[in-house]
């Protein structure tokens, strides 16, 4: 009689690795990485950037186009209309010199504070964050 060894079970392995949170060196962010390289996704990114970016200044481009386009159409306005002024101009000289500014300072605050935090999310997407 042959001795047969006996059939084992395939032996286990286990694998192990470095744990998720700490996978990655400090400092790098996938997304950094796509965009230094100039890969399509890096691409992408960017544009997106970007296209934030000109939608707040279309925004405020056509806030301030609205406010100064339609003065004209507001000095044409009768006296008899705005009624409060012997002659429009002083009206005009008080929207042009006083109202007109407080308006474009509020526009040009928006879109400050609009591009920052469009700045700040992207670059909290390229680091991770």
């Amino acid at each position: 009689m042959s001795a047969e060894p006996a059939k084992q079970p395939p032996r286990r392995e286990v694998v192990t690795g470095v744990p998720r949170a700490g996978r990655r060196p400090p400092g790098h962010a996938p997304a950094r990485s796509e965009i230094s390289e100039q890969t399509p996704i890096g691409g992408v990114y960017v544009r997106s950037l970007m296209r934030s970016q000109l939608r707040a200044a279309l925004t405020a481009l056509g806030t301030l186009t609205l406010l100064v386009g339609t003065l004209p159409l507001l000095f044409a306005l009768p006296t008899e209309v705005l009624g409060f002024l012997p002659s429009p101009l002083p009206f005009v000289w008080v929207a042009l010199g006083v109202l007109v500014y407080p308006v474009m300072w509020g526009v040009a605050r928006w879109y400050v504070r609009r591009a920052e935090r469009n700045e700040r999310d992207f670059t909290g997407l390229v680091e991770g964050r």
